[in-house]
């Protein structure tokens, strides 16, 4: 098993290389937009436009700095490790990732990724389990995948 690869997979079988915000996609872009709104002075523009959605100006502003702080270095030894119940557990557990456990499949603290990726994690982390972390980096990896209704 590579390091790299082992370093850009988190523990729940997303692979960080595809995401923005371990890319840095989005925060770099609303860094970007920040900095472009600053320059133009668009607060003061915002102010003068007669649409009552600029009227709430000041509270995108905010959120995009909030984007801005949304840049993840992946969960393995980052801060992100500190508050994830999953990393914590593979660590506690001591297996690479999440495939290494025979309860993956039923376990419930994967399950709040369900709403973002459906059960891409779910499917990767079984793509793992079979064909190894090299070969399913190599492979198609899974961001979301609908799930199948019971």
């Amino acid at each position: 098993m590579s390091d790299d690869n082992l370093q850009k997979t988190a523990y729940c079988g997303l692979y960080c290389g595809d995401c923005s915000f371990g890319k840095g996609t989005i925060p770099d872009l609303a860094r970007d937009l920040c900095k472009e709104l600053r320059e133009t002075r668009f607060a003061e523009v915002a102010g003068s436009i007669p649409f009552p959605e600029f009227k709430k100006y000041d509270d995108c502003y905010e959120v995009l700095g909030a984007m801005v702080k949304l840049r993840c270095n992946g969960c393995r030894g980052g801060s992100r490790s500190k508050f994830c119940n999953i990393a914590n557990c593979a660590i506690k557990k001591e297996v690479a990732g999440c495939w290494e456990c025979e309860q993956f499949e039923g376990c419930k603290k994967l399950d709040f990724l369900n709403a973002v990726h459906g059960d891409a994690h779910i499917k990767n982390l079984r793509a793992i389990k079979k064909s190894g972390l090299d070969e399913f980096v190599a492979g198609k990896r899974l961001w979301y995948s609908k799930p199948r209704k019971k």
